[in-house]
């Protein structure tokens, strides 16, 4: 298999090591997860009660990481930014989507990465979880044709934030970086109030 885009360069893999990348991969995400808590969702849970905001902190910092890593490696040519595959944006479907996405999180304590390892390390809650969001998945696959008129309401196209606030990329990262990091300096006042008055 030739793997090219998003790379400004192409190399051959057999595609045998690519999906044993990509299963040592979801493996070590696991383990860290797991080692980081979050396979618990009385743990998870806290951030919704601003006592523990490191979900937040971790998946922030994972987005910032990212849009960094892009930026230097399209800075030095390895990467073609306008390669990167975008989910399409449909405003009113992903919203209601997100939405029911995180009531079912406040209500679980579990999105679906967590679910997952919560089950693999032997935690009965999560099974419940897991079940519904393979009846969700199938649900959604047998009525998608029938939905088709309005999951395509309110498409934007594929667009991303640098293309929607008409910015170069680099000025968008360091932007999102003080956002992160005003974020993360008032997360942490709330956590150090709410952990005082619960003390």
């Amino acid at each position: 298999m030739e793997l090219t885009a998003p790379l400004k360069f192409s190399m051959e893999i057999p595609e045998i090591y690519l999906l044993l990348f990509a299963l040592l991969t979801g493996i070590a995400f696991g383990i860290f997860l797991e080692k980081a808590g979050f396979g618990n969702a009385r743990k998870l849970v806290e951030q919704f009660y601003f006592t523990d905001m490191r979900m937040f902190k971790v998946l922030f910092s994972a987005i910032v990481t990212a849009m960094a890593g892009i930026y230097w490696l399209s800075y030095l040519g390895w990467l073609d930014i306008t390669q990167i595959y975008i989910n399409g944006t449909y405003i009113w479907p992903q919203v209601i989507g997100g939405v029911v996405f995180g009531v079912g999180f406040v209500m679980t304590g579990l999105c679906p990465g967590t679910a997952c390892v919560s089950v693999f390390t032997g935690k009965l809650d999560a099974l419940a979880v897991f079940a519904g969001m393979f009846a969700g998945l199938f649900l959604f696959a047998e009525l998608e044709p029938k939905l088709e008129g309005i999951l395509s309401y309110s498409s934007i196209g594929d667009i991303s934030l640098y293309e929607l606030f008409n910015m170069e990329y680099g000025i968008l990262t360091f932007v999102i970086i003080l956002v992160a990091l005003a974020a993360f300096w008032f997360v942490g006042k709330v956590e150090e109030r709410i952990g005082r008055k619960t003390a």
